[in-house]
């Protein structure tokens, strides 16, 4: 585990980005077989320029139902937190966009902030989300407007918190069982440690991509699911990242035993003094005094310049292994 260190070549490297906006639809993804519908936003390389564009109240920067510029792209495919929604990493999405890549964010039916399941704490989502996500990729590529522009081989996975999780799962990692029972049994704590001591803890089966070539995983919650045996088939590159004081199930120590126990032993970089809420886009001012919980940072804590400096490390690294 170490603290923040970002190299002078990913940032000159996520400053050499084709001029215009990022194109933003938002879109509809049908129910199919065992799969809800699902609505989100992509983002793609467009020629036009930038403006405002507002969704949910939120103001982007792009250019609405922008035509895709360019072919043979890669995709990212972004998996928000608990209460979170497609939005929530925009900023992100548009440096990705700008840079060459299609983007795509779901509201997991489950546990997005319009979420009507009334499932959020439901154990449920250690299986559903990653299927869902299994169930978007399937879409991009063979269903939606977007799939002539997508390069198939190359796809690549960003997932903050349940996200995390979900990614972590997607590219080989297997919740054990045993160890989340061993665990939860010395701390019945928390809605998610009564559901697994009561038996409820899903059975194997997880969903995996093998199409996932690479993924950038912030603040993994839960993370404790994961030892040396459950992470043993993950082959494929990881970014990892986390807050020094967490919060909502995430701990920078869990992680960093996740990147020692992964075959890469890939270390874990730290974002000091920051909580868990730091990985999100950065607020407007009126915003942060009025949702303090997802919108403020401990005092010494920039998100704005933190973000920079987290897009382009998430950019080099896509560059690196997905090419671009």
């Amino acid at each position: 585990m170490h603290f923040l260190v970002l190299s002078v070549v990913a940032i000159l490297l996520s400053l050499a980005t084709p001029a215009g906006a990022a194109g933003i639809r938002l879109i509809d993804i049908p129910a199919s077989g065992d799969s809800p519908a699902f609505r989100g936003i992509v983002w793609s390389p467009c020629a036009a320029a930038a403006a405002d564009v507002t969704l949910r109240d939120f103001v982007f920067s792009g250019a609405r139902n922008c035509p895709v510029a360019g072919d043979k792209l890669p995709l990212i495919v972004i998996s928000h937190g608990r209460t979170g929604w497609s939005g929530r990493h925009h900023d992100t999405a548009v440096v990705l966009a700008d840079a060459g890549f299609v983007v795509v964010a779901i509201d997991h039916p489950i546990d997005s902030d319009r979420s009507k399941s009334k499932r959020i704490e439901d154990i449920a989502y250690l299986t559903e989300r990653p299927a869902n996500i299994r169930r978007v990729i399937d879409f991009m590529l063979d269903e939606s407007r977007f799939a002539s522009s997508i390069d198939r081989g190359r796809i690549g996975f960003f997932g903050f918190s349940r996200g995390g999780y979900t990614g972590l799962v997607l590219v080989g990692g297997e919740p054990g069982r045993e160890l989340a029972e061993r665990i939860c049994a010395r701390n019945a704590t928390g809605t998610l440690c009564q559901q697994i001591n009561e038996g409820k803890f899903p059975p194997a089966g997880y969903v995996h991509d093998s199409r996932i070539r690479a993924a950038v995983l912030a603040d993994i919650a839960p993370a404790f699911f994961f030892g040396p045996t459950e992470v043993a088939s993950i082959k494929v590159p990881l970014l990892l990242w986390a807050s020094e004081h967490g919060g909502r199930g995430a701990d920078a120590r869990q992680i960093a035993n996740i990147g020692r126990a992964l075959p890469s032993r890939t270390e874990v970089n730290i974002v000091p003094g920051a909580a868990h809420f730091v990985f999100l886009a950065p607020c407007p001012v009126a915003e942060i005094k009025s949702d303090p919980e997802f919108c403020a940072d401990a005092n010494g804590v920039d998100r704005v310049a933190f973000h920079r400096e987290f897009n382009a490390a998430a950019l080099a690294f896509f560059r690196q292994h997905l090419g671009i």
